[in-house]
């Protein structure tokens, strides 16, 4: 008799786990939301109107293309002490910790416990009067599952992940983006450090034009650039390029905070560029425009965001369904604790529960509603960032041509003003000029050499924003 009620009560226990495993084992599998780019394929033309470029791939490696060990090492540092990339990467952690959140109600729950409870009850009267102690001890295990039988849950869990692989994904556009600014700060700080150079030559030949006015201006030499009037043009341009110079050692000191703020230091002002700007890399590949769609972090951001919305509108589509529960626990009671574990001692239940809305105030129909209207904006905002991104390739392709144009044209007319300068000066020494037109020349020469180095430094930045058009996340050499 006593075997027989041990083996029903070992059947109990593998009835009432094989609830909990058979849940463990068909729900852990986190599903994996679908893709929904093929909403907006139709809107990637065959071809970029501003470039006939072959077809190419993502270039995760740009950084390395301007040949500048510091740049590099910049950008590194930057990707592991700028504070927003460290939050954003804690962002992505909590992201997808509340995806995992998301689906524990369609996960087993088990629960276990000890108690003890001493009671004494006190009779009155006579014959029975007196009291009595009673001591009882019990162990329960305890499991539920609420059986997600239509996949309501499962669409819930899928949106979280779908949200939490957008901000992972926003995380990455931020990385490439801080790379981009890091970049961007870099050569900016190349160019004011040069601009610095340009302008103290500017004041030392001004400073010289107007040592030759004094001269021939104490000999009364005025038919030959001597005169009173150029004397005070020539020295008002000299003050002219001394304000010139401090404004352009402002923009250094300036140019080097902004940089170390990106990088993550205190911005001490003691960072340095290359004494000259980079050369212009090899044009990249820029590919077709479909494949912007697949390598752009932050379209992909949107698809995901659009799926979420898509699972939110199917678990809302589905909680008018009735509910079912599991319920099971397994113990034993006994007044003698080293009895505690006798199964022969034991307790046992089992049960179900099915449940259903019936009047919930319009509550399903409006989320329902609600939802649909949060997917149909979200599909709105994956059209926008996809037109966003094409208009990104479409302009950083065609500056590459007009800037490319403009830095030839103009750097033939610094060299023509160079020499002019020079024929200037010869000619001044002659007598056959005035100063006006010594320092026009010379001024002029060196106000061209300086738009040439603002335009390509613009060059570079635009080569810049090509990459990040074209989906060119960062990548460090060691991932």
């Amino acid at each position: 008799m006593n075997t027989g009620y041990r083996s029903v009560e070992r059947g109990r226990v593998f009835w009432v786990l094989l609830i909990f495993l058979s849940g463990l084992l068909t729900h852990c599998v986190a599903p994996l939301p679908e893709s929904r780019m093929a909403r907006v394929a139709d809107m990637a033309p065959d071809s970029w109107s501003a470039s006939k470029e072959g077809r190419g791939g993502v270039d995760r490696a740009w950084v390395s293309r301007f040949k500048d060990p510091k740049l590099s090492n910049l950008v590194k540092e930057a990707m592991r002490r700028n504070t927003e990339m460290v939050a954003a990467a804690e962002r992505v952690i909590q992201a997808q910790q509340s995806a995992y959140l998301a689906g524990s109600s369609r996960r087993p729950f088990l629960s276990t416990g000890l108690n003890g409870n001493r009671d004494k009850t006190q009779f009155v009267g006579f014959p029975f009067g007196g009291s009595q102690t009673t001591t009882r001890y019990s162990s329960q295990l305890n499991t539920s599952w609420e059986l997600d039988l239509w996949g309501q849950v499962r669409a819930g869990e899928s949106a979280a992940y779908a949200d939490a692989e957008a901000l992972a994904l926003d995380h990455k556009a931020s990385q490439a983006s801080l790379a981009g600014q890091v970049c961007k700060a870099y050569f900016a700080l190349a160019e004011s450090q040069r601009q610095v150079s340009l302008a103290e030559r500017a004041l030392s030949i001004r400073e010289e034009t107007k040592s030759l006015v004094e001269d021939r201006y104490e000999q009364s030499l005025s038919e030959e650039g001597g005169s009173a009037s150029q004397l005070r043009l020539a020295q008002t341009e000299v003050a002219s390029a001394a304000a010139v110079l401090a404004q352009r050692k402002g923009e250094v000191e300036v140019a080097r905070r902004q940089l170390e703020l990106l990088v993550g230091r205190h911005p001490s002002g003691r960072v340095t560029s290359a004494k000259a700007l980079q050369r212009l890399p090899k044009h990249p590949p820029v590919g077709i425009p479909s494949r912007v769609l697949q390598r752009r972090p932050d379209i992909i951001a949107a698809e995901r965001r659009y799926s979420a919305t898509g699972h939110r509108v199917r678990e809302a589509k589905l909680a008018p369904f009735p509910s079912l529960s599991l319920t099971g626990a397994l113990g034993t009671a006994t007044d003698s604790l080293s009895s505690i574990l006798d199964s022969s001692l034991g307790t046992w239940s089992l049960g179900a529960a099915i449940g259903q809305n019936i009047l919930v105030g319009g509550q399903v129909l409006g989320e329902k509603k609600l939802r649909e209207s949060r997917d149909r904006e979200n599909l709105a905002n994956l059209q926008r960032v996809v037109l966003r991104a094409f208009t990104e390739v479409e302009i950083a392709l065609s500056q590459e041509k007009w800037l490319r144009n403009q830095i030839t044209e103009l750097s033939e007319a610094e060299s023509l003003a160079k020499e002019a300068a020079v024929a200037a000066g010869v000619d001044f020494e002659n007598g056959t000029v005035d100063a006006l037109t010594l320092l026009t020349t010379r001024t002029r020469a060196i106000e061209l050499e300086g738009q040439v180095l603002t335009l390509k430094r613009i060059q570079l930045d635009n080569r810049v924003d090509l990459h990040l058009a074209l989906g060119g996340e960062f990548q460090q050499e060691n991932q």
